[in-house]
């Protein structure tokens, strides 16, 4: 192993830092999005299956991003750009109303004294914001996938 943390030795004896911080980014986004479903599932927001499938994916994701921020593995990295263009694809279904975004009790996002208009104008933007999470996320992943495999990088002594 060399002297200095977040350096490989390529072919021969060129240098080549890893690209540690667009690691950490592609991790941190996907941690990030794993904190908003978890606090989503505990506030009980959505109705029961949403709530299992936001936990599922937190089960896939959130291994993938302790790999990610440790070693970026084209495999994890693969496996959260799906995910991410999964929840992108979900959450436009959803933007669209194809799936009631109501919980139990016919509980809504809206906040009193706002009309059904304001309510699901609000409702829009944070869908709109959470897909160009995802589509970010996954923007981010895969330029990390084509830049590991265009330069040699050596995990390891």
């Amino acid at each position: 192993m060399t002297a200095l943390r977040g350096w490989s030795r390529a072919a021969g004896s060129i240098r080549q830092p890893r690209p540690v911080l667009h690691m950490r980014a592609v991790a941190a986004a996907t941690v990030a999005s794993c904190l908003v479903h978890l606090w989503l599932v505990a506030g009980n927001h959505h109705g029961m299956w949403l709530n299992l499938l936001m936990l599922a994916m937190v089960g896939v994701c959130l291994p993938c991003a302790v790999h990610i921020w440790r070693d970026g593995r084209p495999g994890s990295l693969r496996q959260v750009m799906a995910c991410a263009l999964a929840m992108a694809a979900l959450h436009a279904v959803l933007l669209l109303g194809a799936v009631p975004a109501t919980g139990p009790d016919g509980h809504s996002h809206g906040v009193s004294g706002m009309t059904a208009a304001e309510t699901a104008a609000s409702a829009a933007g944070g869908m709109i914001g959470i897909i160009a999470m995802e589509i970010t996320t996954a923007l981010l992943a895969a330029t990390l996938v084509a830049r590991l495999r265009r330069t040699p990088w050596v995990v390891g002594p």
